[in-house]
């Protein structure tokens, strides 16, 4: 079955003056119009394509790569809003949708905002929606602490940053647990610290426990060797000059610089640290 809104893996059936047709195992075919034809190829190949609806609600197939595909939440800009709703740049041709019902406030041409995309069950075409509750459940958690993730960052509260993890819930990243420059629309790693009795998940970006000591130790040690192997901090470091020179905690400073010392790396001096020569 050739699945609208993402890759397909399909066969080279045959060449046509408009383009390949491409087909799947089930003896579905679609159309790869001449401009995304490859310069070689052969009848038979296989190709990874993308396939969406096109201006006239036909199926056709692309090798460019859109910035969402189905079931993900992104960040796009809003490139056109006309009666029928706002139309989000996603790197193809023909833009996707956001209907005036799926948008929790007006949406502006040029404007950035974070979106999800979905199949309408009646028209079986590809539209966004940023309503993004609606998609997230926390109901039923498939997750485990310590658990590595996916997030995509969608506001700031007055708590922390709340965040979508694997596409699928919400979480929260408090703001003692940033130690980076993040922004609404960002796709980064993390790792689920804890999961509440609501469900409510909380969320490091950082590796949590004794995972944290290795990474810690080798960013203390090479911030050492490219300040020339010396440098003023110590246990007694105000907690915002380490935030700002080692992006962490004093807590997990104190922690690497342990591991370091133990491992004879580093020496404990009155006035900083030094690489052991």
């Amino acid at each position: 079955m050739i699945e609208i809104g993402r890759k397909n893996n399909l066969k080279i059936l045959r060449d046509t003056s408009v383009g390949l047709f491409l087909g799947d195992e089930g003896g579905n075919d679609v159309l790869l119009p001449n401009k995304y034809v490859p310069s070689t190829y052969e009848i038979g190949d296989d190709i990874e394509v993308f396939c969406y609806l096109d201006y006239d609600e036909r199926p056709v197939a692309t090798t460019l790569e859109p910035d969402i595909m189905l079931g993900e939440f992104r960040l796009l800009q809003v490139a056109e809003v006309n009666e029928f709703g706002a139309f989000m740049d996603w790197g193809l041709e023909k833009h996707l949708l956001v209907p005036f019902r799926e948008q929790r406030n007006k949406m502006k041409q040029g404007q950035w905002y974070v979106v999800h995309c979905y199949l309408d069950d009646k028209t079986q075409r590809l539209v966004a929606s940023n309503k993004l509750d609606k998609f997230l459940n926390n109901d039923h958690l498939n997750l485990t602490e310590w658990e590595e993730v996916t997030l995509v960052v969608t506001r700031q509260t007055d708590l922390g940053w709340e965040v979508i993890v694997n596409e699928k819930h919400k979480g929260l990243v408090y703001f003692n647990e940033v130690f980076k420059t993040i922004n609404i629309g960002d796709v980064i790693p993390g790792c689920v610290k804890k999961i509440r009795k609501d469900n409510k998940i909380d969320i490091s970006l950082q590796p949590l426990g004794s995972r944290v000591l290795e990474p810690a130790a080798n960013k203390i040690y090479n911030v050492l060797k490219e300040n020339g192997g010396f440098l003023p901090f110590h246990d007694k470091s105000d907690p915002e000059e380490i935030r700002d020179m080692f992006q962490m905690s004093k807590k997990t400073f104190k922690k690497g610089l342990g591991t370091l010392y133990k491992e004879r790396k580093v020496n404990l001096e009155k006035d900083g640290i030094s690489l052991v020569e």
